[in-house]
């Protein structure tokens, strides 16, 4: 973007006011664009910085540097997210100008693994941000309302201590991962009295003596906690919870340290709570009793790896949660149809449901949900042997709202279900099967014909689903997303269908399809603009000149997977490099990447990436 100019003269910033163009900023939503806007002056970078409030960080060489770089540039800032699981990356081709506008660049590129040794090209060294990065950041934006702290391992107490000194507006804070101890988190809870949300999921250096004090400090506006792997937080400091927090609507737990005592706690102080994800293995049915009774308001509820749940649990939460809308079961072995049953008569406005791994869940279960859940948007169905077509009949005459579809691992189901769901759920947007080796061509092809608003497919390893039912897919449905990976009996006939009939399509996950080849490839180039990632690895027949086709075409491509392709050369890598100016990633093996691809594809950066909004 460039300042308008007629005849030499500035029309603009010869006549508007600061105040004026501070106001048109303000109503710039698209990141891209407040960058092409920072870019057009001086005047108008120094007054467009004051207008982001949001800086994500990941791994970088110098985080403390770059923080203290970034507080000096941009001083509103209300929200901050570093997370240093991301690995260090380069930018793509395309300098910037002005060392502070390098710094902000996001582009990224990755090769990896080596085919022969399947070892991934080794990362630099990353440096890790430390107490003195965060209490710059403490310092500089003391407005600060959103801290995130993902895995930044080397934050202790005294860095915290500084953030909740300083920026006593805080008022979300996720600590997941780092080591900060009692003294942090004592702090926090003495001085962010605005506190609404707190992770602290794998803090291992917490005990019930600091989220003791924090539930002092925070009790009235704590809204959300967050607790998982502290293996010295016990029922101690969840009775301190339970006691001060009474505001809280969202509590996910997962510890073998807590027992009924600390949930039974939470449930009878807390009558507010809406989210409750519980994976405690020592909890018993006595502590789904209270939720029960005292939770009223509970909207979701997630049940993870319960030795100890029985039905008399799913009966409680019936009777008394009767505004629960979203269910997870997970590995949950002593629950069955009965407890199913009674939810679906007491909690009927149920419109998401998640069964995993309970193997005592079956058909009639599930068949009740069909009769009674009218409002159901969201199956999903994980390795649910005892669950048979008749099942997804039942939801297919009563859930006519069904958005979305989750399948893995259920042998049972085939295409007589999945043709129920197909002429009941018109409105199906999602559907995901995955291992279901009974469901074919028929299920399939009715999808394409009665489900019109579908855009996303996913039939990963369906062996009896074939070019044929692709064919009908790309005549009735208008995907943005696929994935037949291993489904072996497609070809070019079904993937050509796809690019022809579906011209919104942004990913494509083609692997493992052994008689794929470049016709395929051209016509995806030819059908499918939009495309912006696609994976193709172990598929032996497409070459270097397909894959020229598609990078001819296809200007958006982001990512491309291309591991243990034999025909694809190096060549191929560098014309895909070269061709496509928006590419991030590629998977390939590195020797098939010459130092002149790698050189041109990955520049080393000026200073460490950001991302600003």
């Amino acid at each position: 973007m460039r300042r308008p100019k007629i005849r030499n003269q500035d029309r603009i910033n010869s006549i508007l006011p600061d105040e004026l163009i501070l106001e048109i900023f303000r109503h710039i939503g698209d990141k891209s664009s407040r960058d092409a806007c920072a870019l057009a002056c001086k005047r108008w970078r120094h007054l467009e910085r004051p207008s982001r409030h949001t800086i994500r960080l990941g791994a970088s060489a110098s985080p403390d540097a770059l923080v203290k770089l970034l507080v000096r540039q941009f001083v509103n800032v209300r929200n901050i997210f570093i997370d240093e699981r991301l690995p260090i990356s380069h930018p793509i081709q395309g300098r910037r100008h002005g060392s502070d506008q390098s710094a902000l660049s996001s582009l990224r590129l990755h090769f990896m693994t080596d085919e022969k040794s399947g070892s991934e090209e080794s990362e630099p060294e990353p440096c890790y941000l430390s107490d003195a990065g965060l209490t710059a950041v403490a310092e500089g934006f003391t407005k600060l309302e959103k801290l995130s702290l993902i895995w930044c391992s080397n934050v202790t107490s005294e860095g915290l201590k500084s953030v909740a000194e300083k920026c006593r507006s805080l008022r979300s804070l996720d600590l997941q991962g780092c080591y900060v101890g009692d003294q942090g988190l004592a702090a926090v809870g003495e001085c962010c009295k605005q506190l609404e949300e707190l992770n602290l999921r794998f803090c291992e250096g917490l005990t019930d003596g600091g989220l003791t004090e924090l539930a002092l400090g925070v009790g009235k506006s704590l809204k959300a906690l967050s607790i998982a792997a502290c293996a010295r937080i016990t029922d101690v400091s969840l009775k301190a919870v339970g006691s001060h927090c009474k505001s809280i609507e969202s509590l996910s737990l997962d510890s073998d340290c807590i027992n009924n005592e600390g949930i039974l706690a939470v449930a009878e102080g807390c009558p507010l709570l809406k989210v409750l994800k519980l994976q405690c293995i020592n909890a018993t049915d006595e502590a789904l009793k209270a939720v029960g009774v005292s939770c009223l308001s509970l909207e979701l509820l997630a049940l993870y790896s319960f030795q100890k749940f029985t039905d008399k649990s799913l009966y409680a939460i019936a009777n008394g949660c009767k505004r629960l809308k979203n269910l997870t079961i997970s590995d949950c072995y002593f629950l069955s149809d009965k407890g199913l049953e009674a939810i679906a008569i007491g909690c009927s406005e149920l419109t998401q449901l998640e069964v995993n791994g309970c193997h005592n869940i079956g058909t009639l279960g599930l068949e009740s949900i069909g009769r009674s859940c009218m409002h159901l948007s969201e199956l999903a169905l994980f390795y649910c042997q005892r669950i048979y077509n008749s099942a997804l009949l039942e939801v297919g005459r009563g859930c006519k709202f069904l958005q979305a579809l989750y399948l893995v691992d259920c042998s049972n189901i085939g295409d007589d279900g999945i043709c129920s769901i197909a002429k009941g759920c018109k409105n199906l947007k999602r559907l995901h099967v995955r291992r279901c080796y009974e469901i074919g061509n028929k299920g399939i092809i009715a999808i394409g014909e009665h489900c019109k608003l579908l855009t996303d497919l996913s039939l990963r390893f369906c062996d009896r689903v074939g070019d044929e039912a692709l064919v009908a897919i790309g005549q009735g449905c208008p995907l943005h997303q696929l994935n037949v990976s291993g489904c072996h009996q497609i070809g070019d006939a079904g993937i050509i269908a796809i690019a022809r009939g579906c011209p919104e399509l942004s990913y494509l996950d083609v692997s493992v399809l052994q008689n794929l080849g470049d016709m395929a490839l051209n016509e995806l180039g030819e059908g499918c603009p939009l495309l912006k990632d696609i994976v193709l690895s172990h598929c032996h027949q497409i070459t270097d000149v397909g894959l020229a086709h598609l990078v001819r075409k296809c200007m958006a491509l982001e990512s491309c997977h291309l591991v243990y392709c034999p025909n694809i050369t190096s060549a191929g890598v560098a014309t895909l490099i070269s061709g496509c100016a928006n590419i991030k990633k590629v998977l390939v093996e590195k020797w098939k990447v010459s130092e002149r691809t790698k050189r041109r594809a990955v520049p080393k950066p000026l200073v460490p990436p950001a991302q600003m909004a």
